[in-house]
């Protein structure tokens, strides 16, 4: 082989080394990989955390109006997110600024799952403010993110496992019939796990965010769809979230009384009386 070839080959080796390291292949799994390696690297915890409780089923601040339908803004991380919409604009807007929350200080919108009761407060949140971005789950409908880009919000299509922000994950697409999201943010204290519905399973969920981050998990809030459950079943679920070592439990919306009630019994002081309303910060997780 003449000297000229093997010039050749040995520039197209390199040629290829170089494509894949500045444009590297985005294979099936890369996303939830590079997840998984962020745990090992240096990660800026949140600290001054807290969870305001802006719309939900159950009561527990005055003046505030319950509604079917679960949302939450989180304060104290890089970006300011809203967490679901619950299913009325107008309360969730009346709402927020009871809590005195300007729907302009929302930097990004997270969507669980496509439900009315979750995604039903968008439209008149994005006429308050549509400079946002949302981060919703891939299997969305058409028809739903082409409306969002006309309120000039902007979208980001989350199937595997997601940076958000800084400390701030999606867990990804999980469930068959009923794809959704929860949030993961990793905090000084352990990792807290936000789900609006939990249709894919509760547990399963938690196990996901284990996973992901090997990490002590710290809180588990929002709905469990545990409503209609046996009582044997749900202390099934209370078994493996105590194996899987969840500090402390706030149950709303879909969880179901009886649920509500045994979390309660079995985790006492640790239980979080989640309701529109409550706001959640570190010093209630010590």
């Amino acid at each position: 082989m003449s000297k000229i070839w093997v010039l050749v080959i040995l520039i197209l080796a390199l040629g290829t080394i170089l494509g894949l390291t500045i444009f590297p292949r985005h294979e099936e799994g890369k996303k939830e990989q590079i997840v998984q390696a962020e745990e090992n690297t240096p990660t800026t915890a949140v600290k001054n955390l807290s969870i305001i409780v802006s719309y939900d089923n159950n009561p527990y601040k005055e003046r505030l109006t319950t509604a079917w339908g679960f949302s939450c803004v989180i304060r104290g991380t890089e970006k300011t997110i809203l967490f679901d919409t619950g299913g009325d604009g107008s309360i969730l807007l009346t709402n927020m600024e009871e809590l005195g929350i300007n729907p302009k200080e929302i930097d990004l919108v997270v969507l669980s799952h496509i439900h009315g009761d979750h995604v039903g407060g968008l439209p008149s949140f994005l006429r308050k403010n549509p400079e946002v971005v949302v981060y919703l789950p891939k299997s969305f409908p058409k028809g739903f993110k082409d409306g969002l880009k006309e309120y000039g919000a902007k979208i980001v299509e989350v199937q595997a496992p997601l940076k958000i922000c800084e400390g701030v994950y999606s867990t990804g697409e999980l469930g068959t019939w009923i794809k959704e999201q929860s949030l993961i943010i990793h905090t000084e204290k352990g990792l807290i796990v936000i789900t609006g519905c939990a249709h894919p399973g509760i547990v399963k969920t938690v196990n996901k965010a284990k996973d992901l981050f090997k990490n002590t998990m710290l809180l588990v809030m929002g709905g469990f769809h545990l409503s209609g459950e046996s009582k044997g079943e749900i202390e099934n679920i209370i078994s493996s979230f105590k194996k899987l070592g969840v500090s402390y439990v706030g149950l709303c919306h879909c969880s179901g009384d009886t649920a509500r009630q045994l979390f309660k019994k079995e985790y006492g002081e640790n239980f979080i009386n989640v309701g529109v309303g409550r706001v959640v910060t570190m010093n209630d997780l010590k």
